[in-house]
C-alpha cells in the first residue's frame, strides 16, 4: 500500500467533508482559503510523485496499492501510477488549485458547498487517473457527474437559470447513458475474462477473449467514453454545459473531464480489447476527422454576425459570437485530434493524443479563465455586446487572450502544436493492421480542418482584440494580480511544453509502447 497515493485522494476528499460539513470548524470568510489550502496540498502531493517517480521504468506501475476489496468477483482496489497517468494526475492537481485560487479575487455565493463540491471533483478525477481496477475505474468515473451538475446547475449562468439547469440536466443524462453502456462493455470483458484487473488484462493483451466478444465490448465502451471525450456526435452536450457553467466549471469539464473519456480508451480501450479496437478503429477515426471539421465550422459559424438556427428550423435560434460557446465548439475539434490520434493505434498517434490532451488542458484552461473574465467585465459573453479594442482598453488581457489563441490554433513552438502534429503523423503511418490509403485521407481532411481553425481565432482575435471600442466602456479593469497568479502556471506550462515536449513524451513513450505494443 503506498501512502502518497493515498493520500493524493484522501486530502481533498478530507477537505470536502470538512469544509461542507463542519461550519464551525471553518467560519464561511475561512471556505476559500482553506479550499485553497487543501488543493495546493494535493498538488504538492502530486508533485512529490512525479519527483519520486522513477522515469527509466515509467512503463512499469509505481507507487501502487492493491488489495481484495469484493472477493466474489474478485474487485480489487488497484490503484496505481505509470507514465500514461502521471501528466493527467499533476494536469488535475493544477487545475484544481488554480480554480480554487481564482475565487479568491471575488467569493461566490454559497461557497461553502462550491469548495466541497470541487474538492469531490478532485477526488472523482484523480481516482479515475490512478484506478487500475474496471470497477473502481468506473466508481471514480461516475463521482464527477453529480457535483458538477450541482457545479452547473447552482453556479452557473445568472441571466438564464432555466438555461443552466437545462444544460446541468442534458450533461448528467448524456454522460449516464454513455456510463451505463460503458459498464455494459466492461461486464462483457469481465465475462470474457473472468478478472476486473486492468494490470492484468493489459498483460493477457485480449487472450481468452474471443473477437466477436471483444468487439463488443469495443463497441460498448467506445460509445461510453466518446460521450465524455466528446466524439462527434456525441458531443452535443458540450457547447451548452460551457456555456452556461460557472468559469471554474468551464475550465474543469474542458481541461480534466473531457480527458477522462480519452484516457480511458488508452488505458482500457486499447490493451484490453485490442483485437475489437483494431476492428472499430476506423470509424472512430471518421468520426473523429468529422469533429474537427464540425467543431472549426461551427466557430467559425459562431463568429458570424446573424443568430444562427437550429437544424430544420426547429426552436429558437441561439446568440451569435457566444465566447465560451466558441470555446467550448473549439474542444470538439481539438478532442477530434486526440481521438484520431488514439484511433491510429501507433505509439506515434497514441504518444500525440496524450500530449495533445495535455495542452488541450492548459491552453482551454487558459481561455476559458479568459473568457469567464471577459464576461465579468462586460456583463455578457456576447462579442457585439464586449465590442472591439482589447488591446486598447485591457491591454494585458488583450494579449494574454491572443497567446491563448495562437497557442490554440497550433503555432510552432507552444504546447498545441506538437499534440496535433504527432497526431497527423500517426494517421499517415497507423498500425500495420489498418488501412493506410484510409488514414491518409483522414490525414488530409484533418490538416484542412486544422487551417480552418487557425482561421477562426484569427477572426476572433480580430474582431474581440483589434479596431475601436464600439460597444464597452473603456474604464474597465486590466488583469488583476490574483488572476496572474491563476493564470501565469497555464501560460508558463505552455511555453515549456512547446519548447520542450520531451518533459510529457519522455513520460509516456514507454507505458505507451507497453498498451499498444502488441
Amino acid at each position: 500500500m503506498n501512502v502518497l497515493v493515498w493520500l493524493l485522494l484522501a486530502l481533498p476528499l478530507v477537505g470536502a467533508a470538512v469544509v461542507a460539513g463542519m461550519p464551525r470548524l471553518v467560519p464561511e470568510r475561512a471556505v476559500v482559503p482553506v479550499g485553497v489550502g487543501v488543493s495546493g496540498a494535493t498538488l504538492a502531493t502530486a508533485v512529490v510523485l512525479g519527483l519520486a517517480f522513477d522515469r527509466s521504468a515509467a512503463h512499469r506501475v509505481q507507487f501502487e496499492t492493491d488489495v481484495s476489496w469484493i472477493g466474489a468477483i474478485d474487485v480489487r482496489w488497484h490503484l496505481g501510477i505509470d507514465g500514461v497517468s502521471l501528466p493527467m494526475v499533476s494536469l488535475t492537481a493544477l487545475l484544481t488549485f488554480l480554480c480554487l485560487l481564482s475565487l479568491t479575487r471575488t467569493p461566490p455565493r454559497r461557497a461553502r458547498a462550491l469548495v466541497g463540491l470541487v474538492l469531490l471533483l478532485e477526488v472523482g478525477m484523480l481516482g479515475t487517473f490512478v484506478a487500475l481496477d474496471l470497477v473502481v475505474f468506473f466508481l471514480f468515473f461516475e463521482v464527477v457527474l453529480v457535483p458538477m451538475w450541482f457545479v452547473i446547475a447552482v453556479w452557473g449562468d445568472p441571466d438564464d437559470p432555466g438555461g443552466r439547469r437545462r444544460a446541468a440536466t442534458t450533461f448528467i443524462l448524456y454522460t449516464v447513458l454513455g456510463s451505463a453502456v460503458m459498464l455494459v462493455g466492461f461486464l462483457v470483458v469481465y465475462a470474457g475474462s473472468g478478472t476486473f484487473d486492468l494490470v492484468e488484462l493489459a498483460r493477457r493483451g485480449g487472450d481468452g477473449i474471443a473477437l466477436g466478444t471483444q468487439v463488443a465490448a469495443a463497441v460498448a465502451i467506445g460509445l461510453g467514453l466518446g460521450v465524455k471525450s466528446p466524439l462527434w456526435p456525441l458531443h452535443t452536450w458540450l457547447p451548452d454545459a460551457h456555456a452556461k457553467a460557472p468559469t471554474i466549471g468551464s475550465v474543469l469539464l474542458a481541461g480534466v473531464l473531457l480527458k477522462m473519456g480519452t484516457y480511458g480508451f488508452i488505458r482500457v480501450w486499447l490493451p484490453v480489447v485490442p483485437d475489437g479496437a483494431r476492428v472499430v478503429a476506423p470509424y472512430l477515426a471518421a468520426f473523429a476527422t468529422v469533429g474537427i471539421l464540425y467543431g472549426a465550422l461551427a466557430c467559425l459559424a459562431q463568429c458570424g454576425t446573424r443568430p444562427l438556427r437550429p437544424l430544420a428550423g426547429i426552436g429558437p435560434a441561439a446568440p451569435s459570437g457566444d465566447l465560451k460557446r466558441i470555446v467550448a465548439y473549439s474542444s470538439v475539434g481539438h478532442m477530434g485530434f486526440v481521438l484520431l490520434g488514439i484511433a491510429t493505434l501507433s505509439p506515434v498517434g497514441v504518444n500525440g493524443a496524450i500530449f495533445a490532451g495535455v495542452a488541450h488542458g492548459l491552453i482551454t484552461g487558459l481561455l476559458f479563465f479568459l473568457a469567464g473574465a471577459i464576461k465579468d467585465r462586460h456583463g455578457s459573453g456576447l462579442l457585439a455586446a464586449i465590442g472591439g479594442g482589447l488591446y486598447a482598453r485591457m491591454p494585458r488581457l488583450g494579449g494574454l487572450f491572443l497567446f491563448g489563441a495562437v497557442a490554440s490554433l497550433g503555432l510552432p513552438g507552444l504546447a498545441g502544436f506538437w499534440g496535433e502534429m504527432l497526431a497527423l503523423l500517426g494517421a499517415f503511418q497507423p498500425n500495420a493492421v489498418l488501412t493506410r490509403s484510409t488514414y491518409v485521407v483522414l490525414m488530409v481532411l484533418a490538416g484542412f480542418g486544422a487551417v480552418l481553425t487557425a482561421a477562426y481565432f484569427l477572426v476572433l482575435v480580430r474582431r474581440l482584440c483589434q479596431g475601436s471600442d464600439r460597444a464597452a466602456s473603456s474604464t474597465v479593469r486590466d488583469v488583476t494580480a490574483i488572476e496572474v497568479w491563476s493564470w501565469a502556471p497555464l501560460v508558463a506550462l505552455t511555453l515549456v511544453l512547446g519548447l520542450y515536449p520531451r518533459a510529457v513524451l519522455a513520460l509516456t513513450e514507454p507505458a505507451v509502447h507497453l498498451l499498444v505494443g502488441r
